[in-house]
């Protein structure tokens, strides 16, 4: 059985190795050169992450490796591909075709890139946006495309990162605030769904808080 097992997860290794491969040799011409190492940056990222949750690596770096296939497509293309494929676009997306990319993005891993794990999808659609009750996979994606070492050096960071390998609950909650607070600064618009998940990751990381405060004054 342990031969099987081991004989098991070389292939499967195998399998994932080689799709890494295509794809990112078909993402180096579909994407800018910063946007190809910010992709590979959030893959290795994600893996990482993964494997300090107990969560697949080969699947966090395929969500990774996929989070913004759709990002350097003209945002004029965007409108159009999602008009053709019958993708919804809500007010803040029409108003900043940008956010178009993870919806799009999503679509494209599946049609083009024939993944068909909902996980890996729901991972690239909510990378920007977040959602409510997030998966764990969902979260490593999000966070992962916050913190990777080629992203500029935001205020709060070093805590991001740290969070990042220590509590996703609360690394969700910490790049809400700062997002959300940049997004107000600059007037720019804000997806409905972002402020639900802020509000969604305030209350539960409060929660927690109230309740480590309880099994201490039990002890």
């Amino acid at each position: 059985l342990l031969a099987s097992s081991a004989a098991s997860d070389v292939y499967k290794r195998q399998i994932y190795m080689s799709t890494f491969q295509k794809i990112s040799k078909d993402l180096k011409n579909r994407l800018d050169k910063k946007r190809y190492t910010h992709t590979l940056s959030v893959a290795d990222t994600a893996a990482c992450m993964a494997m300090r949750f107990d969560e697949d690596p080969y699947r966090a770096y395929l969500a990774g490796l996929l989070h913004d296939n759709a990002k350097c497509i003209e945002d004029k293309k965007k409108l159009a591909l999602c008009g053709k494929y019958k993708l919804e676009i809500n007010t803040a997306e029409q108003k900043n075709p940008d956010l178009l990319h993870a919806k799009l993005g999503s679509f494209l891993a599946k049609e083009r890139y024939q993944v068909e794990d909902p996980e890996i999808l729901s991972s690239i659609l909510y990378h920007t946006t977040g959602k409510p009750a997030m998966t764990t996979l969902e979260q490593i994606i999000y966070i992962a495309d916050y913190i990777e070492i080629n992203r500029k050096k935001l205020p709060g960071m070093e805590v991001t990162r740290k969070l990042a390998f220590t509590d996703l609950d609360a690394c969700m909650l910490h790049i809400l605030e700062s997002t959300l607070a940049f997004l107000e600064k600059k007037g720019a618009a804000i997806d409905q769904i972002t402020m639900e998940t802020y509000t969604y990751y305030k209350e539960r990381v409060q929660h927690d808080n109230e309740a480590q405060k309880g099994d201490t004054h039990d002890e």
